[in-house]
């Protein structure tokens, strides 16, 4: 959709319903060519640009965009057998921004061909920025995305990173950059760009601009400055055809978690011919009402105008999710609903409300306990809580390698058999969760009740969510398990053995609960931050050493090719990936090293955590250097045979200088190939290791 001049914005914006074309559309605002952009009052000229992306302009407007560095002719001229080419980067970086109140952040931009572009926080003394959106996906017009700034107390940065993809003719440009107090689901429906708010085209019936001052006298007035000229989104049944047309009005995506009271004003007339409700819809699709409008007592707005009526409704989202106001009309007599003044407040409507359930009561690693997890004994025997120190026969709990975990099998008699119940906190109802938790069985030969999870209802009665259906082969597995209870519950961990001779061990390590779809909140590292990997999805901007070494590390699922020697699989979940030294094309002494991205020079201390596996009767060394103005500096080291299980490494070390550095992972071949060395799972964070 063209962005309307100034002058012609009045009349499109106060569009008929007899005019389909002219509902409000997908959010995109201008097409990507600048001649035919529009200069407008609200573009940030950024204070630095750091490798300079070019700034295009026209008698109409200007935007700034990075381009791929490659013509049509020059990629005719490469083939198909040309290797890597040089990644091209555009950095804006705002002014140092001091938001003490939540803010919005609205982007008008477009990715041409292909390319990423992506928004990060940056704080002063931190090594890292701080992930705040992105996006990968090209369009042929300019795209308006909106991320929530929650409020701050230290200044910061905002920065745009723009990175054309390799193929002619990609680019990543930026229009418009628009920083407003207040969050991004509020709307009055005034300024040109609807807040983000778009509608979700249907051949019929669609939400509309209306208001602004136009011809047709029947539009109510607005609610913000009670007129004519002011605006307001409405839909009309007037093109309904089929019986249950429904038009559907999409805010924004929220970016981080919020929770508190959604207001907005609507009128609503033939309200036995519509049905007007308010959802919430995440990143999967799923719907969850939030309210629905009852039987109004209003006239048709082509008579006496109805009261705009106010609606306030407690919106918790724990997770990232779109509000809909859906209108469903069963003729084209079904009336018509508007809708202004979209607001949300921190504060929960009620004071009745109770605050959003912390799920975190129901973790536990079993380091110092069993947390608020109970045991009911009556039916069989206990879990046994229990550690292994490194050694390389037997592996240890999941967190540390060294610390607890708990273990079902007990002392069992050849005439004994058991059943251990391991019960949960009670979860509230009317809510979905996520359970992740690690187990381990060895031995089972009927794994099918070798553990059992289900829900204890209040009733008693019991829900089967998760059963193991296939040995772990003695390795630690990550099982994830979403499941929805519409009233209070406990997740109950069962372990049951029938016979002396049916039956291993079963152990249990690191549960977590969390609010919602496992999909959309048991995400890996690699997609938090960017000190952050976990080697599911790539090496998350570490790089090999082709300089000062003479091999690479190799990401690697599953066992390594030489027995004896290397992990069986990682530590995340059991089957993902992680990186390891293959040890038997090297000489001894040979080692790889692995370089983090630049660091941002930063005083203050630093934490640096990883898994390490160094298990093999040859081992060599393990070390961990902090590279600066040329030199390394040690931080860590291993040498020999350690254990046959992940253990974990906590370093912390102080920056005495705002100079970039590079922390590097160099492993050492030693005097056998059963010298494997495999690292996963690291995190680096500004501050103190907690």
């Amino acid at each position: 959709m063209t962005r309307p001049s100034s002058s012609s914005r009045s009349s499109s914006r106060s569009s008929s319903s007899r005019s389909p074309q002219r509902a409000a559309a997908a959010p995109r605002c201008a097409p990507r060519s600048a001649e035919r952009g529009r200069a407008v009052t609200r573009l940030c000229a950024p204070s630095e640009l750091l490798q300079r992306p070019n700034t295009c302009e026209s008698s109409t407007g200007r935007f700034v965009a990075v381009e791929s560095a490659m013509s049509d002719d020059h990629e005719d001229q490469m083939g198909a057998d040309a290797g890597p080419q040089r990644e091209t980067t555009g950095v804006l970086l705002s002014p140092v921004l001091e938001h003490s109140e939540w803010s919005c952040l609205r982007l008008v931009y477009q990715i041409t061909r292909s390319g990423s572009l992506e928004i990060l926080q940056r704080v002063e003394g931190k090594s890292f920025d701080k992930p705040l959106w992105s996006s990968q996906e090209p369009s042929d017009s300019w795209i308006i995305s909106s991320m929530d700034l929650q409020n701050n107390t230290e200044p910061y940065r905002v920065v745009f990173e723009g990175k054309p993809g390799q193929s002619a003719g990609s680019s990543v440009a930026i229009f418009e950059i628009h920083i407003s107090p207040g969050y991004c689901l509020e709307c009055d429906f005034e300024e040109s760009h609807l807040c983000g708010y778009n509608n979700q085209w249907n051949a019929n019936v669609n939400w509309y601009v209306g208001g602004g001052g136009g011809v047709y006298n029947n539009m109510p007035n607005d609610h913000t400055y009670n007129n004519k000229t002011g605006h307001l989104m409405y839909v009309d049944s007037v093109y309904a055809k089929t019986f249950k047309e429904v038009a559907k009005l999409v805010s924004p995506m929220t970016t981080v978690p919020m929770s508190g009271c959604l207001s907005f004003q609507y009128q609503r007339s033939e309200e036995r011919g519509n049905l007007f409700s308010v959802y919430t819809r995440d990143r999967l699709g799923q719907y969850q009402e939030l309210w629905r409008a009852g039987q109004d007592t209003q006239g048709d707005w082509s008579g006496t105008l109805g009261e705009w009526i106010p609606v306030q409704v407690d919106l918790k989202a724990p997770y990232s999710i779109e509000v809909v106001f859906e209108v469903s009309f069963n003729s084209p007599r079904g009336g018509r609903v508007a809708v202004d003044d979209i607001s949300f407040s921190p504060e929960f409507c009620s004071t009745d409300t109770e605050p959003t359930f912390d799920p975190s009561i129901a973790n536990c690693d079993f380091e110092s306990g069993l947390c608020r997890y109970t045991q009911d004994t009556l039916t069989g025997s206990s879990w046994r809580r229990v550690s292994v120190k490194p050694n390389i026969f037997r592996n240890g709990d999941h967190t540390t390698g060294a610390g607890s975990f708990l273990l079902a099998h007990s002392r069992l008699s050849p005439r004994s058999g058991y059943v251990s119940h391991l019960i949960g906190p009670t979860l509230p109802g009317n809510m979905k969760y996520c359970l992740r938790f690690y187990f381990s069985l060895r031995g089972f030969n009927q794994t099918e009740r070798a553990l059992v999870v289900y829900l204890q209802h209040q009733n008693g009665s019991q829900e089967k969510i998760w059963t193991q259906g296939e040995k772990s082969r003695g390795i630690w597995i990550a099982t994830d398990v979403t499941f929805q209870i519409s009233q209070p519950a406990k997740v109950v961990f069962v372990s049951t053995c029938r016979s002396f001779w049916d039956c291993g061990s079963v152990a249990l390590d690191d549960i977590t609960v969390s609010l919602g779809d496992c999909e959309l909140t048991a995400g890996s590292l690699s997609t938090s931050l960017p000190g952050h990997c976990d080697f599911e999805a790539g090496l998350c901007g570490y790089t090999q050493d082709k300089q000062s070494d003479v091999a690479d590390w190799e990401r690697r699922r599953g066992p390594t090719p030489t027995s004896y020697t290397g992990p069986r699989g990682d530590h995340t979940t059991g089957i993902g990936y992680y990186l390891h030294m293959e040890a038997s094309p090297l000489l001894p002494g040979q080692s790889v090293r692995l370089l983090s991205r630049p660091l941002r020079g930063s005083w203050g201390p630093q934490c640096l955590r990883f898994y390490y596996h160094m298990y093999g009767s040859g081992t060599g060394q393990l070390s961990v250097h902090l590279d600066k103005d040329g030199g390394d500096a040690l931080l860590w080291q291993r040498s020999g045979e350690q254990s046959i299980a992940w253990l974990r490494a906590t370093v912390e070390y102080q920056c005495d200088s705002q100079h970039q550095a590079r922390v590097v992972f160099e492993a050492t071949r030693g005097s056998s190939v059963r010298s494997d060395i495999a690292i996963d799972d690291i995190i680096l964070e500004s501050g103190p290791c907690p």
